[in-house]
């Protein structure tokens, strides 16, 4: 116990904040409110785990190599229901267990079984499960596009919904006989279109925003209402510039907006009686909860730590539990009825530095871009961390790795391009067919100001991002090479129309839309947002981390750009890893970490000349 101890005091900060267990939000079973499933990384790995609150029990329901990251409780809360895919690859099929777990422990898993026999693997694309044991499984193939199947208990599954373009299941009502649908059969990937259809498939109403107008705008499902014989669907818009949530009944077409008058982007979920929304509102990088009481259309902001709630979950005793951090401070799960829900064992990670605002007048409109310092004096040597998605943000959240390059002594800037959420659909929206180029605009002016402020030492600029911001990077060194001492790639695109021919189907929609076209139809698109198309420019020495079994930014197009690097005599290193888009073990991430810093410091020059 004392050599642990010991060996806990010498672990770098930066390491303990990655070693820290840590909680997800718990999901409740909706008939069976003291069932609860949450995820954590408590033995090394990320997991999925069943609580019962009444006893206070906890189990580790899953446990594979590369971790586990999907599941969800029936709505009795007798069965997880989890996704079982093969070392991170996303391709795989639903299994099930029992919520107490096998009968006899020394069994292990081997209580798990296929939940729906008969499914071959696929990509998941939504599920709902109805209160009679029915299910409803969304997926999608390279073969068949996407398909929902409906698979009552003890029968074979049916297939109800095919379309080559993307789409995906909903939710399911509360008496189990409407299911609502997310589409793009209309070609557009970034704006959905909300079909309600029967479980025979059957049409019953459809909301397409995409039509009609002079933009093409999206909708979400949100979900049913919770409580019996009320059929309508909390559903997601744009129609004000914004995301905002709305009331549709599908049988009637009544059509009801609650009066939220507030800035920023606005999403919403039921309380468990229906009575009233739970409001969660985003607004320049942080996040707030609020409760809107639908029958006198009133709004009360619920107390919360200024920060950001990355998730809220409204409970039957009317309180409300939530995901809350700041850059500064690790995340807990809390509830409105005060104090701590879920603590997880062992040490608590330390704290981090607290994230400065800095707006910047850019190409497209004023952007937005968070700042953390290490102690001292600047001009400092400076990280420009670059987040994925695209359609994502940066907040005032708790990341334990920009908290490692502070450790480090880099000033840490992450920058909400334009594509970036959370400032409305026109910023969002702007992410159209000259992609990479735009956010590389907004990135180097924010860059800019940087350096005539005096935060950062123009010399000493790494550039990082994992994902769309690995593909940043890789895009950046060679399109601005003048900027930039070293590249951080991680997971990234690097050969696009070769990532377009290996990737999953669902991203491949993605890139037609906002390219607007197949590297066929607009080659010139296609090669001028590609990475390996500036490779000889890359003057930067390049650190690249690929996952082998990535379906998202496949292996193979990553080699390519390797191949031309390699080719060149250029300044890089290469660390192939076995899982998929990112790893869910511990372990693997600190080694991750470890060698991306490393790479860094030995690659920048010492300091800048004066």
């Amino acid at each position: 116990m004392a050599e642990h101890a010991e060996h806990v005091e010498i672990m770098p900060d930066w390491e303990k904040r990655f070693r820290a267990a840590r909680v997800g939000l718990p999901e409740w079973a909706e008939d069976a409110p003291e069932r609860s499933l949450f995820l954590s990384n408590a033995t090394g790995t990320f997991e999925l785990y069943v609580w019962d609150r009444g006893t206070g029990e906890q189990r580790q329901a899953t446990d594979r190599p590369n971790g586990t990251l999907d599941g969800t409780l029936t709505p009795d809360g007798a069965w997880l229901w989890w996704f079982s895919d093969t070392d991170g690859d996303e391709f795989g099929v639903w299994m099930r267990q029992p919520f107490e777990g096998p009968p006899d422990e020394a069994e292990g898993t081997g209580a798990d079984e296929p939940a729906v026999p008969g499914l071959a693997p696929a990509y998941p694309a939504g599920l709902a499960l109805g209160r009679d044991g029915t299910a409803v499984i969304g997926r999608m193939t390279d073969e068949d596009g996407s398909t929902v199947h409906v698979a009552r208990p003890g029968a074979a599954p049916v297939e109800i919904y095919r379309h080559r373009q993307s789409a995906g299941v909903g939710d399911l009502s509360h008496d189990g006989r409407l299911l609502a649908l997310e589409h793009t059969e209309h070609g557009d990937a970034m704006h959905s279109a909300v079909r309600v259809v029967r479980l025979d498939g059957s049409p019953v109403a459809e909301l397409d925003d995409t039509r009609g107008g002079t933009e093409e705008l999206g909708l979400l499902v949100l979900g049913f209402a919770p409580v019996p014989g009320d059929p309508r669907l909390l559903i997601g818009h744009q129609r004000r510039g914004r995301w905002e949530p709305a009331l549709w009944n599908p049988l009637t077409g009544d059509f009801q907006e609650p009066a939220i008058d507030l800035p920023g982007d606005v999403t919403a979920e039921w309380y468990p009686d229906g009575r009233a929304l739970l409001v969660m509102h985003s607004y320049r990088a942080r996040s707030e909860l609020w409760r809107y009481d639908l029958a006198e259309r009133s709004l009360s902001r619920l107390e919360t730590p200024a920060g950001t709630v990355s998730g809220g979950s409204a409970r039957p005793d009317g309180s409300v539990e939530y995901l809350w951090s700041s850059a500064a401070k690790p995340p807990q799960v809390r509830s409105t009825a005060g104090g701590v829900v879920l603590d997880p064992p062992g040490m608590t990670a330390p704290g981090s530095v607290l994230v400065e605002d800095l707006w910047v007048e850019g190409p497209g409109g004023l952007i937005h871009a968070l700042v953390q310092k290490p102690e001292g004096e600047g001009p400092f040597p400076t990280v420009f961390d670059v987040h994925g998605g695209p359609t994502a943000h940066d907040s005032d959240a708790f990341a334990a790795q920009p908290a490692a390059w502070v450790d480090h002594g880099f000033a840490v800037v992450r920058v909400n391009y334009r594509g970036s959420t959370g400032y409305g659909r026109e910023w969002t929206d702007a992410l159209k067919h000259r992609i990479g180029l735009i956010e590389l605009e907004d990135i180097a002016a924010v860059r800019e100001q940087c350096v005539s402020s005096g935060l950062s030492d123009p010399e000493r600029m790494v550039l990082t991002g994992g994902s769309w911001g690995g593909y940043l990077t890789l895009l950046g060194l060679g399109v601005q090479p003048d900027l930039w001492a070293v590249g951080v790639a991680a997971v990234p695109v690097a050969d696009y129309v070769a990532a377009y021919e290996d990737e999953m189907e669902g991203l491949r929609a993605m890139d037609r839309t906002i390219l607007g076209g197949t590297p066929e139809e607009v080659p010139e698109r296609w090669r001028d947002s590609s990475p390996i198309t500036y490779v000889d420019r890359v003057r930067a020495p390049v650190y690249i981390s690929a996952g082998l079994n990535d379906p998202r930014c496949p292996i193979r197009q990553i080699e390519n750009y390797v191949d031309r690097l390699r080719e060149r005599g250029a300044a890089h290193e290469v660390y192939r890893y076995d899982a998929g888009h990112g790893s869910l073990v511990v372990e693997e991430r600190i080694k991750q970490v470890a060698l991306e810093t490393q790479f860094a410091l030995r690659h920048l020059p010492v300091s800048s000349p004066g």
